[in-house]
């Protein structure tokens, strides 16, 4: 799709005749980590009703637990609503390889970390006959576009975005390097509106008041990422204006939202994890809670976050929301996509209960496209076409890299780590790693002899909701 234009490819030319029942399509889905996992189940829910979807889990050093599965799966439609309740173990990568060999399905959702999802594609491309459309994509928001994201999928069918200005971002940097483009239009399923239509106009833009529902609306929400903001200081900072958020609101109860306990894994790496960093003296409406991000937002009188996909899942309910930009505008902390959105704030408007409406005019071009947009279904089911006539292409590897066997044994090991015990994984890591390293002093020595001009990331200045904004102001009370 060009700039809201439909462009014919992967053979969406051939399509059933009228009043034709469509086949019952046998879909899987593979997924790893905490949002990878939440993402790629969710958006299964949403693919045709004659899909017959099934769900495995693959066995990394960073697979959701139990625990994270269970939030993950959550609100899930009859074909995966078992999931919540009993979610599968994961499965080494070779034994769902061997599966897919005896029982070949007409496709495989690849929703894995970059590493993961290279080794899947690349494992299922070489060693199953007749192999499924291989199909994949990044969960949440995804802009602006990163040349690894499209590294570690080239050889998929099919990438998966969710807006138009995704798709657009990602279409140039794969020209760019070379990849002919191959990504299609969904709707986030976490931007869809409780109606379940992923129209913009189904989404209800005013701010939610409280509700007499089986809990009250009591709650402000911080959706907790685990690497933005990096920094050990500006986390301190978020929690102390959550603490001081508290205090100012006793009314209220301040929950951090976090995706992983101690000791489970997150698909991003967290060095200072928010709970670690709450005062022992915090006021006791301050709370720490993991679980699912919708029951959390049932009880939400307002969302805040530096940039969590969470924002996106409260807009589409009514939710108010605040992106902070105490940091600043830029590209490490994935908040440039809300220039302009309406939503954009600091801590001080936290505390003093400030929370944007989304502009519609930002909706259409940013996750709140008409559903009529969608077009990856109908692009996998042409996808899935071509298979059953036997023309079904295989897309080239951006990776270049020689080595042949022993270089796969490598990949092999930096993706799937304890989990692989091969052999020739333990070889590759002995000869890869020293090699590896030598690779890197000889960069950094490069660097510091003949500098790299380089352009410096632009940065955006923090933005208010007192700046002539039109924000709902929710039981805000003055500063003392």
């Amino acid at each position: 799709m060009r700039d809201g234009r439909r462009e014919p490819t992967d053979g969406r030319e051939a399509r059933l005749p009228s009043g034709t029942p469509p086949r019952v399509r046998r879909v899987v889905g593979l997924v790893d980590t905490d949002s990878f996992a939440k993402w790629g189940a969710h958006l299964l829910a949403a693919a045709p009703a004659h899909w017959r979807l099934e769900l495995v889990v693959v066995a990394t050093p960073r697979s959701a637990s139990r625990a994270q599965l269970g939030a993950a799966f959550g609100g899930l439609d009859a074909r995966l609503a078992h999931l919540a309740t009993a979610p599968p173990e994961p499965i080494e990568v070779d034994a769902i390889v061997r599966g897919l060999q005896e029982d070949p399905p007409d496709a495989a959702l690849v929703a894995c970390i970059g590493p993961v999802a290279e080794l899947v594609i690349d494992e299922v491309s070489r060693r199953v006959p007749h192999r499924p459309v291989l199909v994949t994509g990044l969960p949440g928001i995804s802009f602006p576009a990163k040349w690894k994201g499209v590294f570690f999928r080239a050889r998929a069918d099919l990438f998966v975005l969710h807006s138009h200005r995704e798709v657009r971002a990602y279409r140039e940097l794969a020209r760019a390097g070379g990849i002919e483009p191959h990504f299609a239009l969904a709707t986030l399923p976490f931007a869809r509106s409780r109606t379940g239509r992923g129209a913009t106009d189904a989404v209800d833009r005013s701010p939610r008041p409280p509700s007499a529902e089986d809990h009250p609306r009591d709650a402000v929400v911080f959706a907790a990422q685990p690497s933005v903001p990096a920094d050990e200081h500006d986390r301190r900072r978020i929690v102390d204006r959550l603490v001081e958020t508290a205090r100012q609101h006793p009314e209220w109860r301040v929950v951090v939202k976090v995706r992983a306990a101690a000791g489970e894994h997150q698909t991003h790496r967290e060095q200072y994890p928010y709970p670690d960093l709450v005062p022992a003296d915090a006021p006791p409406n301050l709370v720490v809670a993991g679980g699912s991000m919708a029951q959390h937002l049932d009880r939400a009188v307002a969302l805040v976050t530096v940039s969590s996909t969470a924002v996106l899942e409260a807009v589409a309910r009514g939710v108010p929301a605040l992106t902070l930009t105490d940091f600043g505008i830029a590209r490490s902390l994935i908040n440039e996509v809300f220039v302009d959105s309406g939503l954009e704030g600091d801590t001080t408007d936290l505390v003093e209960g400030r929370f944007g409406t989304v502009r519609p005019e930002w909706m259409h071009d940013n996750h709140f496209h008409p559903a009529a947009d969608d077009d990856w279904a109908e692009r996998t089911e042409a996808l899935m076409r071509l298979r059953d006539a036997g023309a079904l292409v295989d897309r080239p590897a951006a990776r270049r890299s020689r080595g042949g066997t022993l270089r796969r044994a490598w990949e092999r090991k930096n993706a799937l780590g304890s989990a692989d015990r091969s052999v020739l994984g333990a070889l590759a890591l002995g000869l890869g790693t020293p090699v590896r390293t030598a690779k890197r002093i000889v960069r950094r020595l490069r660097r510091i002899v003949r500098p790299v001009p380089t352009t410096a990331e632009p940065v955006g200045a923090p933005r208010s909701q007192r700046d002539g904004e039109p924000v709902a102001v929710v039981g805000a009370r003055p500063r003392g």
